[in-house]
């Protein structure tokens, strides 16, 4: 069976100021996913999952996908603060969302393939749809994988970022993941903040997870055990999020899965600040000079 593209496209963009993943950046009004499923189709994937927000569906269907019904299957779910597992309730004070880890387990009932997780507002490049859909075509029950970008082709010219930073063995398998924020790149190289606050100067090549994962549907029953535990110990923390890279790293520690880190030699780019719009669009014009797609993704 064909794998299926999962896109996570529920954020507000609190830093952007607005809906970035409807943002415009192709000269035939294509938005960054466009891109995405445009790759992800001639890779071989057979569906694509959005994960959206209640309140601009409606848009998000007028402006998106509708370019999609005659080229791939298309399904909507949504991600709302209050759809959590059966004996949880939420706390009226909690805006915030759950994180991405409970943006996946939206698709739990409309995916039964091996599948691909992404960001909407991430360009992640042909080469990386096709090492990840060629995995997804072969691998077995509990063999994950992972897009690792390497760190000095993830960074934004517009300020600090946050990234994940891949440990791996010797086979190119995953160990963990952890999480540096106000990752930028100076003249001492490039250095970040580890969770425990201490700035680190880190590897320029160190693999990089942007959010672009490989799973198998078994995750969502392991991913909702989790995400019992995690309401159970820290529901009531208000700002607390349910991430991937939790599910991934719990996965490896209790031997369900093994994560293999496919290298890609494309280029991470994104809309993290609205300054990045600009830039965005002058590398994707530039890829439409080279002949890397056409003008037009989808003649609408």
């Amino acid at each position: 069976m064909k794998p299926t593209l999962l896109v996570l496209a529920a954020g507000a963009g609190s830093r952007y100021g607005g809906l970035k993943q409807l943002d415009v950046v192709g000269p035939g009004g294509e938005a960054i996913m466009d891109y995405s499923v445009y790759d992800a189709v001639r890779a071989g994937f057979g569906k694509v999952v959005f994960v959206v927000r209640r309140h601009f569906r409606e848009e998000f269907e007028e402006k998106i996908v509708s370019k999609y019904r005659n080229i791939t299957d298309v399904v909507l779910v949504e991600q709302e603060l209050d759809k959590l597992p059966e004996g949880f309730s939420l706390n009226p004070a909690r805006e915030k969302p759950w994180g991405t880890g409970h943006a996946v387990l939206m698709a739990a009932d409309v995916i039964d393939t091996p599948f691909a997780v992404i960001n909407a507002d991430d360009f992640y490049g042909r080469h990386s749809f096709e090492v990840l859909a060629d995995f997804l075509l072969k691998c077995r029950e509990g063999e994950y994988s992972m897009v690792g970008f390497s760190l000095e082709k993830t960074l934004s010219e517009s300020g600090t970022v946050s990234r994940g930073i891949c440990y791996v063995d010797s086979g190119n398998y995953l160990t963990g993941v952890e999480e540096h924020h106000n990752v930028k790149a100076g003249p001492d190289g490039i250095c970040g903040d580890a969770m425990d606050g201490v700035r680190h100067l880190l590897d320029n090549h160190a693999p990089t997870s942007m959010n672009m994962w490989g799973f198998t549907p078994e995750i969502f029953r392991f991913g909702e055990e989790l995400f019992r535990k995690f309401l159970a110990e820290s529901g009531s923390d208000l700002k607390k999020e349910f991430y991937i890279p939790f599910i991934v790293n719990s996965a490896i520690e209790a031997h369900l899965a093994t994560v293999k880190v496919l290298s890609t030699p494309d280029k991470w780019f994104g809309v993290t600040y609205r300054e990045d719009k600009a830039l965005v669009t002058a590398k994707i014009a530039e890829m439409i000079e080279k002949g890397e797609y056409p003008a037009n993704l989808y003649n609408v």
